[in-house]
């Protein structure tokens, strides 16, 4: 029982080491290129290993190999060309290559054992693990890959062709004349270039998944400072329209005030006393012109507060402008799609500037947070106006509704406000909405707004 614990507890700490309990993947961002840069990568190897095997066919070193001369170049083609596939299919290329080693070795330990091909193999492995999008799938590989690699080395010291041999020159063992004897320091000796070789490429790449990783986080954190930034500016702004909102409200709820009491003086001592009667309408013409006076400098303020665009004038987004919407987030590479049922035509154009608005925002805020703090890869949108009565929508309902197929990505939890803005427009306009996981994965936020009485 306690060596099953000790061995769960190894294989955790494996996975961890291996990033298997990361949903970060390590995805090429522009694939032509990559696959441009690869097969030139491809295209070196097969040329250098090429020259290699005429290098050792010169110097005698491959008159062992039982086989025409234009085997040995095959192997080393066939080992080249899977290499322009590496970053698209790195655990299968590495895979593959460790087999083509494997079987190679076997057939012809020379040209196993050239330089060309050892720095094939070593960059093939140390891609699998440095690219592996499922990295629990990376250390089974790569698992197998050492047992069997490791197992062939044991399987040649104890069947080969006899370490013995291998050590004699002229059919005289070699002298015993160092620390260790011969044979002990010729296993030794190979099996620790071994573990460099493998534990390098295994290591090297395990590196360089991490500070891809790592790198990837900082342009997210650097991504979410910049959003939360623009979001202080703009809460900062909205703040201060409310306030000048809030001192218009002020004067024009005074002056009116003034204005209804003169006019009402005025008109009760117009026959009585002309003389007040002309001042009460002389202060609801300074009244008038004080209030338009304040309400052109705070509006003029309004206008002018906006940090984004002091010259934009654009009208509100409305339901229809939710095509936009989905079109600007699938040209970002976001894959959305988009569903409109009416139940007559028209129907969309026909929403209120108000519901229609506030269902935008719904949209743009579900969409925002998908791709901001979810795994998922696609999402789908849909649109719904019907005038059909219904319970709790007499007039029928206007209904937006936004799914997608991934789960939460720990470390990205928002502040809450979106949602909370959308549950604010609910209770204005009387809606119902369903927000959170769906049973059958993703997440689902649908919101559905009364319509007004049909004119």
């Amino acid at each position: 029982m306690a060596r099953s614990v000790e061995v769960r507890d190894v294989m955790s700490r494996l996975e961890s080491w291996a990033g298997a309990d990361s949903d970060w993947e390590r995805i090429p961002q522009d694939l032509d290129r990559v696959r441009r840069t690869d097969s030139i990568i491809a295209l070196i190897f097969a040329l250098v290993g090429i020259l290699g095997i005429e290098l050792m066919r010169s110097i005698d070193m491959l008159s062992g190999i039982p086989y025409p001369g234009w085997v040995p170049h095959l192997a080393v083609i066939t080992a080249a060309i899977p290499l322009a596939f590496r970053r698209v299919y790195p655990l299968t290329i590495a895979g593959l290559l460790s087999l083509h080693m494997l079987v190679t070795g076997l057939s012809m330990p020379a040209v196993m054992s050239s330089m060309p091909l050892q720095i094939l193999y070593f960059f093939a492995l140390f891609t699998g693990v440095a690219w592996a999008r499922d990295r629990r799938a990376m250390v089974i590989v790569v698992g197998l890959v050492l047992v069997v690699m490791f197992g062939w080395i044991a399987w040649q010291f104890a069947v080969g062709s006899g370490i013995e041999d291998i050590l004699s020159h002229n059919g005289k063992q070699i002298p015993h004349q160092g620390l260790f004897a011969p044979i002990a320091a010729f296993i030794t000796y190979t099996v620790m270039v071994n573990i460099v070789y493998f534990g390098g490429a295994v290591l090297g790449g395990q590196a360089a998944w991490r500070a891809a990783q790592q790198r990837a986080r900082l342009v997210e954190q650097a991504e979410t400072i910049e959003r939360q930034s623009e979001d202080l500016q703009r809460q900062a702004v909205v703040e201060e329209r409310l306030r000048i909102a809030r001192e218009l409200h002020d004067v024009v709820a005074h002056h009116v005030s003034v204005i209804g009491v003169q006019a009402s003086a005025a008109q009760r001592m117009l026959r009585r006393d002309p003389d007040i009667a002309e001042a009460s309408l002389r202060s609801i013409e300074t009244s008038s012109r004080d209030a338009v006076t304040q309400m052109r400098g705070l509006l003029g303020t309004l206008r002018s507060s906006d940090p984004v665009d002091a010259n934009d004038r654009a009208p509100e987004p409305n339901l229809p402008d939710v095509r936009g919407l989905v079109d600007e987030v699938r040209d970002t590479g976001f894959d959305v799609t988009l569903d409109v049922v009416e139940d007559e035509p028209g129907a969309l154009s026909a929403v209120s500037a108000p519901i229609g608005l506030s269902l935008y925002r719904t949209v743009q805020e579900a969409l925002a947070n998908v791709r901001r703090h979810s795994t998922a890869t696609k999402a789908h949108v849909s649109v719904r106006v019907s005038h059909a009565p219904q319970p709790r929508f007499a007039n029928g309902y206007a209904e937006v509704e936004v799914v997608d197929d991934g789960r939460p990505r720990p470390g990205t939890s928002g502040s809450g406000l979106g949602l909370l803005g959308v549950r604010e427009r609910l209770s204005t306009h009387g809606g119902v909405s369903e927000i959170g996981p769906r049973v059958t994965g993703g997440y689902r936020v649908r919101v559905r707004l009364p319509l007004g009485e049909s004119k």
